[in-house]
């Protein structure tokens, strides 16, 4: 990936991507009000971010260079680790960028000024895969419409499109402080609340939309034993017919990831093609319930409704903050290129959809 030499901008409304035969257009939309995150009382110990004073505490020396420590410079407070999610979504921005040879947008339901967007035509219009990265506490109380449910599901009766949904982690549900405590030193990152729970939005929009998954828990991934790479994930390869992972070994480190628990039988509606072995060497309720993986990647194949694709999958796999290997960089590029599509040929936008 080139580094970028040109200047930054905000402030800025959207212009419209025009369609590009073989190159698909992704957005990313994040489903947080961004006032409500970084105005979360920080002496509330549980259902926030962390404030950036915090993260430069626990992560000590890593975040004392003078572009993160310097308060002049960056926030010290909440809104500065929220920034650290742009910083570490750009690469991915970039690398699609690059490969589609179109700008990848990121909206954000509430943005640093206020401003309210709704997931409806002004993000699908211009769209083939639309990330919705599902980082709202559930105590912010953000929550899909019925007409935002009902614009998903018009986008995804277009040939070709694609809906990736990544629900975040779901830590400290139990009443119990005791099973808190052992979650907590379960994933061990310090910077995570006994209780921080995610994803009220995706929840509704999955609900809305029939997706049978629910996000649960925050668990540490196994590495392979002697040093620090992450264990292989477990692919079912004969159920990836259009590719997702072709060349993909693993994702990336993270010390909590959610378990997409199915709540329905059907398997023929749905996927699961990676699971993801977890670090067993720390009790967690869901390993003394006798697992020893958890669902990492899952896919949705278009049925008689639905034309697009829909898939699971974490925001932190689309994020630098966690590492980036070889089998990464082929993940994405699977992700953003034309070749996932069926034969069927791409329609061009919104004009044409699948016969009922």
């Amino acid at each position: 990936m080139s580094k970028a030499t040109t200047a930054r901008t905000y402030n800025q409304n959207h212009v419209h991507r025009k369609y590009t035969p073989g190159q698909r257009r992704v957005s990313i939309y994040v489903s947080w009000s961004y006032p409500a995150e970084a105005g979360r009382n920080p002496y509330e110990l549980d259902n926030r971010f962390s404030t950036m004073t915090e993260v430069r505490r626990v992560a000590w020396p890593g975040y004392e260079a003078p572009e993160w420590s310097d308060p002049l410079q960056f926030q010290q407070g909440i809104a500065g680790s929220l920034e650290l999610f742009f910083w570490a979504w750009a690469p991915f921005q970039q690398f699609v960028g690059e490969t589609t040879g179109h700008v990848v947008p990121v909206f954000q339901r509430i943005d640093q000024a206020g401003f309210k967007l709704l997931l409806d035509e002004r993000v699908l219009a211009d769209a083939d895969t639309v990330m919705v990265f599902g980082l709202d506490h559930m105590i912010t109380n953000q929550d899909a419409t019925l007409e935002e449910i009902e614009a998903v599901r018009e986008f995804l009766r277009r040939e070709g499109t694609c809906l990736i949904l990544g629900p975040h982690h779901d830590v400290g549900l139990s009443d119990d402080l005791k099973v808190r405590n052992m979650e907590y030193h379960h994933h061990g990152d310090a910077l995570v609340p006994r209780q921080q729970r995610f994803g009220k939005y995706t929840r509704a929009l999955m609900k809305g939309l029939g997706v049978p998954v629910e996000n649960r828990y925050g668990l540490r991934p196994a590495l392979v034993p002697g040093n620090k790479k992450l264990a292989p994930l477990t692919i079912t390869k004969d159920l990836d017919s259009k590719g997702w992972l072709e060349g993909v070994t693993t994702f990336n480190f993270h010390m909590h990831l959610p378990h997409y628990a199915l709540t329905t039988d059907d398997t023929k509606s749905i996927h699961v093609l990676a699971k993801q072995p977890i670090d067993t060497s720390r009790p967690h309720p869901f390993i003394e319930a006798g697992n020893s993986e958890f669902n990492m990647f899952l896919w949705m194949p278009p049925n008689d409704d639905r034309a697009g694709d829909v898939l699971l999958a974490d925001s932190t796999i689309f994020s630098t903050l966690f590492g980036l290997d070889e089998s990464l960089e082929h993940f994405w590029r699977n992700i953003a290129t034309e070749k996932r599509l069926s034969g069927k040929g791409r329609i061009d936008d919104s004009r044409r959809k699948r016969p009922a």
